[in-house]
């Protein structure tokens, strides 16, 4: 049986309902007032929690793309001074804090680098993502790690002995994994969400699912693969300029997602095959032996 981790004031694991995650990553465009409006359409869509990217650009970014030109809303910049203009600073994210606390949800970050995550323990984060870029990154895992908080690591673009090596560092408490492909958007085709059951039998932690594809009867059936988790990103408009908004869903999608992943998880039952106290009437009325 999976083990149960806790994030923030929920439990996510076997037994507990899916854990649902708004990834507001990079949508906000490093625009305070757009990441806000995320938050209130994550709060409104009854999200467990809203989540956030954090980079140090001069790290994250490699050398052969550092100085390649880039299109932008602000003019033609380099790819490094585009990943400075869109990176919410200090101020920014303790407003973010700020904001998260007066709505009432859980908000934490991916971190992509070293520095990240001593950026990050000032808020006291509730957990740590790991992104399917860093998972090789033992470095960052183990200072990820000697932080002592519980730990999401996503699996795209990586092969089962990559992720081995990645938990074998890690260790499995306070571990939850997620199935991942990392194209955005993601084909259907290439989703593979039985995954999700082949990292079940061979990782004792709970498995969730991170989802790139455009729709939402996917990310719906990876709940039924039994997901404990699960994590879209949401924007305000998937027209919007930005590197996810094709790959993500609107405030109205993420309504329904939510809605439909409750509806799923009273639906799937005990599976203990019983009769029903409403089925008596019909019974009585249809059947005569």
């Amino acid at each position: 049986m999976a083990r149960t981790v806790r994030v923030g004031n929920k439990f996510v694991g076997e037994g507990n309902p899916t854990f649902v995650v708004a990834e507001i990553g990079i949508n906000h465009n490093g625009n305070l007032e757009i990441a806000e409006r995320l938050i209130d359409a994550a709060i409104a869509a009854g999200a467990d929690a809203v989540k956030f990217q954090k980079r140090t650009p001069d790290l994250a970014v490699p050398e052969s793309h550092r100085n390649l030109m880039r299109e932008t809303p602000w003019g033609l910049m380099t790819y490094l001074e585009y990943r400075h203009r869109i990176e919410l600073g200090l101020d920014a994210f303790q407003e973010v804090n700020r904001y998260c606390e007066k709505g009432g949800v859980t908000w934490f970050a991916s971190v992509w680098d070293e520095p990240s995550v001593g950026f990050m323990e000032i808020f006291d984060p509730v957990c740590y993502k790991i992104p399917s870029a860093a998972l090789t990154d033992h470095s960052l895992l183990r200072r990820i790690r000697e932080t002592g908080r519980p730990v999401i690591l996503s699996t795209g673009m990586s092969t089962i002995e990559q992720i081995r090596d990645a938990v074998g560092v890690l260790g499995i408490d306070d571990l939850i994994l997620l199935h991942c492909t990392s194209t955005y958007p993601a084909k259907p085709e290439e989703l593979n969400l039985r995954a999700i059951q082949t990292l079940q039998q061979m990782f004792d932690c709970p498995i969730g699912y991170s989802g790139h594809e455009v729709g939402l009867q996917t990310t719906c059936a990876a709940v039924v693969l039994g997901a404990a988790t699960v994590e879209r990103h949401i924007t305000l408009d998937r027209a919007m300029w930005g590197t996810d908004q094709a790959a993500s869903v609107e405030p109205h999608g993420f309504k329904r997602l939510v809605r439909d992943i409750r509806v799923i998880e009273a639906a799937m039952g005990d599976g203990v095959k019983r009769v029903y106290d409403s089925e008596l009437p019909i019974q009585h009325k249809l059947r005569r032996i």
